[in-house]
């Protein structure tokens, strides 16, 4: 059953949004998500869903014969378009848009970590910050050069696993949000290098305007929201209670904040079989929205203009949907999908 808490007042604010950028009216609540199945590959997995600035095009984390890479698709259709990096781990879990023409990434190329910029579709790779120590990891770059980015440093106390000599195979984590044996902290570093810590907390994501970043903070076995100037001031926690509420991005007008929660589950005991799904809060902290409920794993939400939210899921492919995408093959793993925020009556 699709939940949502919202005033009179707040629930006609959504759906004047809904109405700028769908151009439909509000009909009320539906029980089911309404999710629409977007790629399908034939044994392949896609994850991480990135909507560029102009509402085109997707950045995916997708495996290709069994190797991840990052793949440019169309929105409309989820048509792959191009390779956009191969064979660069940091890159995976680090990637971003910058503008509609670039994205930037971290790397070790050049014997540093650095991070780089490179055109989406093929350029010559240019890097923006280099000679960075350390583990870093979700690259911000600030009109003015400058970086936020998520720091990572060894817990106090942490897992240990013995070491093994073959070389581990690669795989997509849907917990990006964890690190064993370490924490995350979210810093600025300025373009001479010197680094400033803003707050703990990991999943940094840049307001449209480039002033604020929203990023998930831990609280004992909860992680909440948080939102706070670019300078670390005025932080303000956006979510609360007994879930992990975490992978945060903006809408493309910054007044909605689309994020990852298995708040549905009650028993924080039990979080690794919970219920994730994607929800939606106004930049507040009122307006508290679900939007999917399958019973899979839900999550890395983007936010595109055309009022969609983009995400990645396990869930039960169709026979229609497979016959529709003409795949044979198996379907198991994460597939990106759509869903479109509720219309809310007044």
């Amino acid at each position: 059953m699709l939940t949502v808490f919202a005033s009179t007042a707040q629930a006609e604010n959504l759906l004047n949004w809904l109405d700028e950028v769908t151009g439909q009216q509000g009909r009320g609540l539906v029980e089911a998500d309404g999710a629409e199945l977007l790629t399908l590959e034939d044994r392949q997995s896609e994850m991480y869903p990135k909507v560029s600035p102009d509402g085109k095009y997707l950045l995916v984390v997708s495996t290709l014969k069994r190797r991840p890479v990052i793949t440019k698709r169309l929105v409309e259709n989820g048509d792959p378009l191009a390779i956009v990096s191969d064979n660069d781990p940091q890159a995976l879990d680090s990637i971003a848009w910058q503008g509609n023409d670039n994205v930037i990434f971290l790397s070790h190329r050049a014997d540093s970590l650095g991070v780089w910029q490179k055109p989406v579709d093929g350029g010559a790779i240019r890097r923006l910050h280099g000679r960075l120590d350390g583990e870093l990891r979700d690259p911000v770059v600030l009109d003015d050069g400058s970086i936020i980015a998520v720091r990572l440093q060894r817990a106090a106390v942490r897992k240990t696993t013995p070491s093994k000599s073959k070389k581990q195979k690669f795989k997509l984590a849907f917990d990006n949000w964890e690190y064993n044996g370490r924490t995350g902290h979210v810093v600025k570093i300025d373009k001479g290098g010197v680094e400033r810590v803003l707050a703990p907390g990991v999943n940094p994501a840049l307001s449209p305007d480039g002033k604020r970043v929203v990023f998930s903070m831990q609280a004992g076995r909860s992680w909440h929201l948080f939102v706070m100037n670019i300078d670390g001031s005025e932080l303000v926690e956006l979510t609360e209670g007994r879930s992990i509420d975490v992978q945060p991005a903006w809408s493309p007008d910054g007044r909605w904040v689309v994020f990852t929660s298995n708040r549905a589950a009650t028993d924080m005991r039990h979080t690794s079989k919970g219920n994730w799904d994607v929800w939606m809060v106004a930049q507040d902290g009122r307006n508290l929205v679900r939007l999917t409920t399958d019973k899979a794993m839900d999550g890395a939400a983007s936010f595109a203009k055309n009022g969609r939210v983009y995400f990645h899921s396990d869930r039960k492919v169709s026979k229609e949907e497979r016959e529709y995408h003409q795949v044979s093959g198996t379907t198991k793993g994460f597939h990106i999908w759509s869903v479109l925020p509720p219309m809310i009556d007044g």
